[in-house]
């Protein structure tokens, strides 16, 4: 494996094999966005979602997904030759990967692609002896899912970020009071039903919220649009995404909410108080808003 590889798993402290799971599938998100740098991905997309929140502004907790939005929509945008740097990239650094574009059974906005690295070959490659934790099965894999949102709602503004591992590069980032959209709309819209919901979901609003980010309402309010949760207007006001959020927190399994984050948490602590009230008290209090 590449030294820069070592070096990047030293700061993980790993003790367990979950720990080097985790270590090494972040790892490979980060040599994977810089492959997507090198091939200028970034001149017509920017970044978000948990993963976004963790490697930049240092949300803690574990992230299985790269995700990305089009700076303007393009129904004829093809991720194939992006992927073909994503794969050069990890394998210079000694990953043994293979790097798969999604065959889509319907038409729709998200081009995807999986990034799969044997588990087993990759914990000899960084010098784990056999012995020393449960062996991985042989078709157990590291897996990374990437997705680029071909048919964003309305422009958001991004930043450029530096990252220096493992090498400097840049990537565009949206900014944050739209990532609180695209987390705000994730939480009020995604399809769950009988009060069951992504708890990361929950974490990351919670996070939003304790580092007093302003919520992007335009934005907010195309991303309702264009999934059907906004019918007669074009813009949402304060007062009704508290309403909105209020409804949604009568509904939650907060039990369920709970066991979905634990595994990417390393204190569970942090969620033993979720329950409406709190996410209620939390919002009507502090939640703050621009336009």
């Amino acid at each position: 494996m590449h030294s820069a590889v070592n070096d990047m798993l030293e700061k993980y402290n790993c003790k367990t094999a979950d720990d080097f799971r985790e270590a090494l599938r972040e790892i490979i998100q980060e040599i994977a966005l810089l492959g997507l740098y090198r091939s200028n991905f970034f001149d017509r997309a920017c970044f978000y979602g948990g993963t976004a929140l963790r490697i930049f502004y240092g949300l803690d907790r574990f992230s299985e997904d790269l995700d990305f939005s089009l700076n303007k929509p393009d129904p004829d945008f093809n991720l194939d030759p992006y992927l073909k740097y994503v794969q050069s990239e990890l394998s210079a650094f000694g990953f043994v990967v293979e790097v798969q574009k999604k065959v889509k059974t319907l038409p729709t906005a998200i081009e995807s692609a999986f990034i799969k690295a044997g588990t087993e070959v990759h914990f000899l490659k960084v010098g784990l002896r056999e012995g020393l934790f449960p062996r991985p099965a042989k078709t157990e894999n590291l897996k990374v899912k990437l997705e680029v949102d071909t048919n964003p709602p309305g422009k958001a503004e991004h930043n450029v970020k530096y990252h220096l591992n493992p090498l400097p590069f840049s990537v565009h980032l949206m900014a944050e009071p739209y990532l609180f959209a695209g987390k705000v709309h994730a939480l009020l819209c995604r399809e769950w039903g009988g009060g069951r919901i992504k708890g990361r979901d929950l974490y990351d609003y919670v996070w939003f919220i304790s580092r007093k980010t302003p919520l992007q309402l335009s934005y907010l309010a195309g991303r309702m649009k264009q999934t059907g949760h906004l019918e007669n207007e074009n813009k949402i006001e304060h007062a009704e995404v508290i309403e909105l959020l209020l409804n949604k927190f009568r509904e939650i399994d907060y039990s369920k909410a709970k066991n979905d984050i634990f595994p990417f948490i390393k204190k569970p602590e942090r969620v033993q108080i979720w329950s409406e009230d709190f996410f209620a008290s939390i919002t009507k209090e502090q939640l703050k808003t621009e336009v």
